[in-house]
């Protein structure tokens, strides 16, 4: 939106005869708009866009933060089957700077505030925050389950981009870590021209499950030997000590109100769920150094105990820890896929088979059928059709292990040296920063004088993320 210039050009009119001749007379200049009028007209457009709903506005300095919902489909494909309403928030700066749309692929916080992502500081841009379908405010209500899938979530941030175009001129950049880059993805796959660019952070591609080998590998060859044979060892360690340590979890769930019935079932599934977590999680979250803080085989059942609720949690493996995360495990099983590992070393002491798995913690009627069409179709759709796109990840993140391969046009792949799954532009050597910075800055269409200097961390709530293998 432009605000009209203070002064007009002057237009000569029939003026008064003086002593000194004919003296013109001077239009009195349009008034510029007060700073209200401004802030009217945004809200303004924003309001008379069908279905959408001012929750809330708040001011931080240099911007405007809105909370909206839009009103939805449940069935893209066949709308008159009822609606539901996605929340999703909007970061204000100006009308013409570029657009930043920010999928986290879980919720959004209970109370949304205006973080922003690394794509949305280098670019002083203005920053849309969606809160992904059936999850915390966005279920609809009877769910019906089979309308979760990537086509349809894609259709929802369709609808959202399509109508603040009516309100902004500028780029569309398309960010989002781990699942919510992987939802990036998809919205790329399926409505393209939605789009000027994606950056994608630590986006994991499983696109072939039960036979997938990527992971084991990245844990075989993770580091070094050293670390590795540590990190096994404790472990197993664990798990041949169940029988002192799973009553302390019981203990400490009954404390807490914590149950098992709709999850694993058992607490002794739930320890060994965690157990199986504890490498996943550590390499997620932690760095090389972080290895001398592994406890030793030999440490005490105290020291082991907290060093894996430290790193992995657990509470998580409650139905209380999961909840939340429920339509996550749902898409894993159902379409998005999901880490299989041997755990070739706990043969003797790991007494589930076939525990390591989405479909392990959600209630009987949630278990959908894997279906691998769509996961094989986006992974072909990236390496030979898309354009546009940037995919940053971490040197020792586990999701990382299998990756997106981009196209040739004009799309790209990082990895940050010795980065976990918080990795970003920021961390990348500096040849590489400084050409994915110009890259994204090109496709916004924006100059070094438009935005900020220098790199800063993207600000990512923590629910953003894939659950390690579960997320805390």
């Amino acid at each position: 939106m432009r605000v009209l210039p203070a002064l007009m050009l002057a237009v000569l009119t029939a003026g008064s005869i003086g002593m000194a001749g004919v003296t013109p007379a001077v239009a009195e200049p349009d008034p510029v708009p007060s700073a209200a009028a401004v802030e009217d007209e945004l809200l303004s457009k924003l309001t008379a866009i069908p279905g959408l709903t001012v929750v809330s506005e708040t001011r931080p300095t240099g911007f405007r933060f809105f909370v909206l919902r839009l009103t939805q489909p449940v069935d893209h494909r066949d709308p008159g089957k009822g609606t539901y309403e996605q929340r999703f928030t909007l970061l204000h700066r100006s009308a013409d700077a570029p657009v930043v749309l920010s999928t986290g692929g879980y919720g959004l916080p209970v109370n949304p505030s205006a973080s922003q992502t690394e794509p949305t500081r280098l670019l002083s841009g203005n920053q849309v925050s969606v809160e992904h379908r059936f999850f915390r405010n966005s279920r609809p209500n009877p769910a019906d389950w089979s309308k979760l899938d990537i086509w349809q979530e894609a259709s929802d941030e369709h609808r959202i981009v399509e109508a603040l175009k009516t309100v902004y001129s500028g780029k569309w950049i398309q960010t989002g870590a781990s699942k919510g880059g992987m939802t990036s993805v998809y919205h790329r796959r399926f409505y393209p021209g939605d789009l000027d660019g994606v950056v994608a952070y630590v986006a994991p591609n499983d696109r072939v499950n039960p036979s997938d080998h990527t992971y084991d590998d990245f844990f075989a060859n993770v580091a070094d030997q050293a670390c590795r044979t540590k990190l096994d060892d404790v472990q197993k360690e664990a798990l041949k000590r169940r029988d002192r340590l799973v009553p302390r979890l019981e203990e400490y769930a009954a404390r807490n109100g914590f149950t098992f019935d709709r999850s694993l079932g058992t607490a002794d599934r739930s320890f060994e769920m965690t157990v199986l977590d504890t490498v996943w999680a550590f390499w997620q979250y932690s760095r090389v150094s972080d290895c001398a803080k592994v406890p030793a085989a030999t440490a005490s059942d105290d020291e082991i105990y907290k060093w894996i609720d430290n790193i992995a949690g657990f509470s998580f493996y409650t139905d209380q820890g999961i909840e939340y995360y429920v339509p996550y495990y749902y898409q894993a099983a159902n379409q998005l896929g999901w880490p299989s590992l041997k755990f070739k070393h706990l043969k003797d002491v790991a007494r589930y088979p076939n525990l390591y798995q989405a479909s392990s913690v959600l209630p009987p009627e949630l278990r959908p059928e894997h279906n691998p069409k769509w996961m094989l179709d986006v992974d072909h759709w990236v390496r030979k059709e898309a354009s546009q796109m940037m995919f940053i990840y971490g040197e020792n993140d586990p999701w990382s292990a299998e990756q997106f391969t981009p196209s040739r046009n004009d799309s790209y792949l990082y990895v940050a040296p010795g980065a976990n799954h918080g990795a970003n532009i920021s961390q990348l050597n500096p040849a590489e920063r400084d050409a994915a910075t110009a890259t994204l800055k090109r496709w916004a269409g924006v100059s070094d004088r438009a935005t900020v200097s220098g790199f800063a961390l993207a600000s990512i709530p923590d629910d953003d993320m894939l659950p390690t293998r579960g997320e805390r």
